[in-house]
């Protein structure tokens, strides 16, 4: 390939005065005071962040973490304007299914580390090769290294456009999408514009708000009414972020791209808020996963061009901030869906098929939150196969 439309290799390389300079702003971070025995009601709480500071400063070893990160075929390309770095893992299988995974926020492609390997060897993994896939995993412009973006405009829609043109790129006639979160938008859109290749779409995120009708909501057990409660409760406390980026994530941008102590607690937060976790984030998700994350947002400065997209895509005109997030989407190819309790707001469904109309798979788990291939990457490798094996079988 020539020109814009060439495929570069790709190796994460940080200077050293990069990392250093991380450190002494680790070393030197003006900490401030907090009220008595409030614990995470108020957001995280001071000694825990500093203990997991110093630990990002003295104990997390990026150098160890980036040559793990290159043994996998990494690459950059131009897409709409945007140099997007994405992994392209191929099974050594050759009837490998292709697949799409697409992260969210406050993710990068480090979400989807652990099940790499799973997913496109199964049988070095103790699994049936019938189930192995061709991974892409790209960064969303903005994030990582496929950031920063100058553009305004880079919402889900063009993104999908821009997943489109790399399936295109990447010779792909036939493929699978997966995402949750922002990812969850990405795919369920690339449904929409790349019917003719998409095979099939499985979210581990879907959002179904209650209908107007009072007598729809009659008959609710007890388990539905506690997840719409989530769902109330995201809005009025777990969702400060989305109308705070919705709306000034420029203002944002300062404080996170100069404090990597800011950046830690505005991503580490999520993570024990969004996740199955109780005292600290690290129940839920590793430690060292959780600072590679956030190494990645640092190293490249684009808290502020990855807050970008929530101004791109919620209306802030109208009542409901968060309404793309409830569809509905007119899909015309299968679609899976997987539910994790302890997500920031779980699915009823009953009201599912409003949002997906093709709903063909659905999966209630036991464990596990917002990021399940972090959290519970087996739970996560499991469904992703038997959806897939689902498509196959139709």
């Amino acid at each position: 390939m020539k020109g814009r439309t060439a495929m570069q290799p790709f190796r994460i390389d940080i200077p050293q005065a990069d990392l250093d300079d991380l450190y002494r702003r680790l070393e030197h971070t003006r900490w401030p005071d907090e009220v008595a025995d409030a614990g995470w009601s108020r957001g995280v709480p001071v000694g825990y962040l500093k203990d997991l500071a110093e630990y990002w400063r003295t104990g997390f070893d990026w150098r160890a973490v980036e040559s793990r990160i290159n043994q996998l075929p990494q690459f950059t390309t131009e897409l709409d304007g945007a140099n997007v770095h994405f992994l392209h893992v191929k099974s050594p299988e050759p009837d490998a299914t292709p697949l799409l995974l697409t992260h969210g926020w406050p993710s990068t492609f480090v979400e989807f580390l652990e099940v790499v390997g799973p997913l496109t060897d199964p049988r070095a993994h103790g699994g049936d090769p019938a189930d192995a896939f061709d991974l892409v995993i790209p960064t969303m412009p903005g994030y990582g290294f496929s950031g920063p973006t100058r553009q305004a405009g880079w919402d889900h829609r063009r993104v999908a456009r821009a997943w489109k043109e790399l399936m295109a790129r990447l010779g792909y006639e036939r493929y699978v999408v997966q995402g949750g979160d922002f990812g969850m938008l990405v795919s369920l859109e690339l449904c929409l514009i790349d019917a003719e290749h998409v095979a099939g779409v499985h979210v581990n995120t879907l959002v179904t708000f209650p209908p107007q009708d009072p007598a729809e909501l009659s008959d609710l057990d007890e388990d539905e009414w506690r997840r719409l409660g989530r769902l109330g409760r995201f809005d009025r406390e777990l969702s400060a972020h989305l109308k705070l980026l919705g709306n000034r994530p420029q203002t944002v941008a300062y404080a996170l791209t100069d404090s990597p102590v800011g950046q830690l607690a505005w991503i580490v937060e999520k993570y024990w808020e969004w996740t199955d976790s109780q005292l600290t984030p690290e129940e839920a998700v590793d430690r060292d996963l959780i600072l590679t994350n956030v190494t990645v947002y640092w190293l490249t400065a684009t808290a502020g061009s990855s807050a970008q997209m929530y101004y791109e895509i919620l209306d802030r005109s109208g009542p409901n901030l968060a309404a793309p997030l409830g569809g509905p989407w007119a899909l015309t190819m299968p679609a899976g869906v997987a539910v994790f309790p302890h997500d920031a707001a779980l699915p009823l469904r009953r009201f599912a098929d409003r949002v997906l109309p093709t709903i063909t798979h659905w999966s209630e788990f036991e464990r596990g939150g917002h990021f399940p291939a972090m959290e519970e990457p087996d739970l996560y490798v499991q469904d992703v196969r038997a959806f897939s094996r689902s498509l196959k079988r139709d």
